[in-house]
């Protein structure tokens, strides 16, 4: 392995270690020292990769706002099509990777106050229910979706789907739900 690669594999279990403990602990508790404890390595170590906990949240939240773009770039012929995608994108590459569980619950402690205000800003910049509100009246007026507030049911719709992400970091015994549950709350019947 190369000197690069070493340097960008312990950068990875550096993010996904502090992702961990800033969905465990919360970010304010979250110490820098805790992060490198964990790792079995020094905080001077952990410093050489990032100059704060703060940096380190930041390109987390960062990566975490990519991530929460991509539904919006899923091609679809069909509205329900979309949260179809969607959900299941979600749920098998969860199964596989518990990183994307913590990455859903650590964007929305991000948006809340008390976090440095950089990194609420950059988790602002993503709006699932935006997006979904228009995707939600496109299936309304070609009928394949209930009637009702767009906003309202794309808000409904997110919040389920961000508590069933928390509970499952908490519960992973617990199977997720059959996605047709979730699209139930759509779907014109």
């Amino acid at each position: 392995m190369t000197r690069k690669e070493q340097k960008e594999q312990r950068q990875k279990q550096i993010m996904m270690k502090a992702l961990e403990l800033f969905v465990a602990k919360g970010f304010l508790e979250t110490k820098i020292s805790d992060i490198a404890g964990e790792l079995g390595i020094s905080v001077g170590l952990l410093f050489h990769y990032y100059e704060s906990k703060e940096q380190l949240c930041k390109e987390l939240v960062q990566m975490g706002a990519l991530m929460a773009k991509k539904p919006e770039m899923l091609e679809y012929s069909r509205p329900m099509e979309y949260f179809e995608r969607t959900l299941d994108g979600m749920f098998l590459t969860a199964n596989a990777d518990p990183m994307i569980f913590r990455m859903f619950v650590l964007m929305n402690q991000a948006r809340k106050q008390g976090m440095p205000e950089e990194i609420r800003s950059i988790a602002l910049t993503t709006d699932q229910m935006e997006f979904s509100a228009r995707v939600i009246e496109q299936g309304q007026a070609d009928g394949t979706i209930r009637q009702g507030d767009p906003m309202s049911l794309s808000f409904t719709f997110w919040c389920c789907v961000q508590g069933i992400m928390e509970q499952h970091l908490i519960t992973p015994e617990i199977p997720l739900p059959d996605r047709e549950w979730l699209l139930d709350i759509l779907r014109n019947k």
